[in-house]
């Protein structure tokens, strides 16, 4: 018993002694991670870095400040983080240093912002009168400042032109589910909705651009960019699916100019993925449903004097079916499925608008 009890005390004293072995042990095996953020930095030159000492001399500070590192050699980088600020990068070197990488933000006018500036409707210009309009305006796409990037890659599966009796005021672009959507030049989130208020464009964004255009993305399974956000040109704003009127996954990317739709692909060649121009002269009588690219401009103008027809609507009403409705304006559900680019088995909304005739 007494040599338990001189054991027991032998080991109360040793206890520290083990603590602290052991303290020194982590201190050396601790992660570079975290040894980065346990350390002291130092700003020089608006970079934050990190070194392994606690302080140093002037000479090393000197020696940094020409790109070389106190312990000796040029820092490698490695690696590129991240960051909550998408214009903000953070860079790892192969020494355990690292830096913020600052991305330029799109330099964007504030008056862009000013004009027609609803975030809770796709269309905002609702009282803009295309003769309003001037005859023509030169509108700059790009630059050595400001980039483009084609909305997204796929195979056109139908044109701006008018379809099953409507307008389709955009190009359709037949993408996978899930593949990235681009902003097509630099802007300004006007529109980040969902479908239950954007009706037959699904899950929406719309961007605002310095030359007065905004550009449509729509049917979108998912948008990752809020309203009032900046983007660059290229920049992923969203994934493609097929919320809203659709019939099957594809990108729907409209080109508007105060309101007034014309042929995207006056902009873009979708064929090649290229960019037609740096700049577009955009006239008025490409606001026609019936002027398109590939038209001279003889040919656009005679297009342009075609009227397009009047649809007649009617608001689905409790109770209703597309056999009621079709009966009832003298028509068949396949022509109203075909008008609204829906299917038959597709479920009624009260209140949803269809075009009957």
């Amino acid at each position: 018993m007494k040599r338990l009890f001189i054991l027991l005390i032998a080991l109360l004293f040793a206890m520290p002694l083990f603590a602290q072995e052991h303290q020194q042990d982590t201190t050396v095996k601790e992660p570079w991670y975290k040894r980065i953020f346990s350390r002291k930095t130092e700003i020089i030159h608006d970079t934050i870095y990190i070194f392994e000492s606690e302080c140093q001399d002037e000479d090393d500070l000197d020696e940094d400040e020409e790109g070389i590192h106190p312990r000796g050699g040029i820092p490698v980088p490695f690696d590129t983080l991240s960051t909550a600020n998408k214009y903000q990068k953070v860079i790892l070197f192969d020494n355990g240093s690292w830096l913020y990488l600052d991305i330029p933000k799109p330099d964007l006018p504030d008056f862009i912002s000013n004009d027609h500036w609803m975030t809770d409707h796709v269309h905002a210009y609702y009282d803009v009168n295309v003769k309003e309009l001037p005859e023509e305006v030169d509108l700059v796409l790009c630059d050595s400042v400001h980039g483009w990037h084609i909305p997204g890659f796929g195979y056109t599966t139908s044109t701006y032109k008018m379809r099953w009796g409507r307008q389709h005021q955009g190009i359709d672009i037949g993408i996978p589910i899930g593949e990235p959507i681009y902003a097509a030049f630099d802007g300004i989130v006007r529109v980040a909705l969902p479908t239950k208020y954007t009706g037959g464009y699904g899950n929406v964004v719309v961007l605002r651009h310095a030359n007065g255009l905004e550009t449509y993305y729509a049917h979108l399974n998912q948008y990752i960019v809020n309203t009032d956000d900046i983007v660059k040109a290229g920049e992923i704003i969203g994934y493609c699916g097929t919320t809203g009127h659709s019939s099957g996954p594809h990108l729907h990317f409209e080109t508007r100019y105060m309101g007034q739709s014309f042929d995207p692909e006056r902009i873009f060649d979708f064929k090649n993925n290229t960019l037609r121009d740096t700049t577009f002269t955009l006239k008025k009588h490409y606001f026609s449903i019936y002027s398109h690219e590939g038209q001279s401009d003889n040919e656009s103008k005679v297009a342009s004097t075609k009227v397009a027809p009047k649809h007649v609507t009617y608001k689905v009403k409790k109770g209703d079916t597309l056999s009621k409705i079709a009966k009832k304006h003298g028509t068949t559900v396949s022509k109203i499925c075909k008008l609204n680019g829906i299917s038959s088995k597709k479920a009624l909304k009260v209140g949803q608008k269809l075009i009957v005739k």
